[in-house]
């Protein structure tokens, strides 16, 4: 079967993007590349610097000079990628409390996003990628051979995220998860730089009522429909 070469897959917060294109990437033999590791990779830098977050040419300079790469190397932390910078392995640090407290800024920051903007494509350029995030198909890989846009209700994607939370034995507020992720995804929508969007061409896949398995599969299934008219369009 012929598979697209890279594969820029979109949608909200807990939509299942991740999830999904993690398992699909491990069944495809393909590298999972999750945007949000660059922003967080150069907040952790500029942490460790002590760099004023609100001097955005500061920290734009950085995200220019980092070299920062993701891998398909996993690991028994549960892991979908790792990420190095200059040789080292951030990849825990990156998660860590003050990162998550800090990252929103630092991604917000036009430098930093132009920044990586060129480190993503050159990753994606390697091929046998699947790379998610919330402006992939429209700002950094508009050009990408299958487009995929995952989606849920908003009740559907506070309760995963509430579920999550518990299991985890954290403390849970399903009303609270939920208005959190309706001004994130209000946010992420109205921002003037790189909006969330779903490409014109993007397939379209709503997880709503599917289970992860479920929903796995299904995007295996665009992928196999994919091959099927490229294969057509070739005789």
């Amino acid at each position: 079967m012929s598979l697209p070469s890279t594969i820029a897959v979109d949608g909200p917060a807990s939509s299942g993007k991740s999830t999904v294109s993690f398992a699909v990437s491990r069944r495809i033999g393909y590298l999972f590349v999750d945007t949000g590791a660059f922003y967080r990779a150069i907040t952790l830098l500029a942490l460790e610097q002590h760099l004023d977050l609100d001097n955005f040419a500061e920290v734009s300079a950085l995200a220019e000079r980092a070299q920062i790469d993701i891998t398909p190397e996993l690991a028994d932390d549960g892991r979908q990628y790792t990420v190095m910078t200059d040789g080292r392995d951030i990849t825990a640090a990156i998660h860590a409390p003050e990162v998550d407290a800090a990252v929103s800024k630092v991604s917000a920051i036009p430098g930093v996003r132009a920044a990586l903007l060129n480190t993503q494509r050159k990753i994606a350029a390697r091929g046998r990628v699947i790379m998610a995030g919330r402006d992939i198909g429209t700002i950094v890989l508009p050009d990408a051979d299958l487009k995929i846009y995952i989606d849920a209700s908003l009740e559907e994607r506070a309760t995963r995220r509430y579920h999550q939370r518990a299991s985890n034995g954290e403390s849970a507020d399903l009303d609270a998860i939920r208005e959190a992720i309706r001004k994130r995804d209000e946010a992420d929508s109205q921002r003037a730089i790189s909006p969330l969007l779903r490409a014109p061409d993007a397939v379209y896949l709503d997880t709503s009522h599917l289970t992860q398995l479920e929903a796995i599969e299904a995007m295996i299934r665009i992928l196999h429909e994919w091959s099927r008219e490229k294969n057509h369009e070739q005789r």
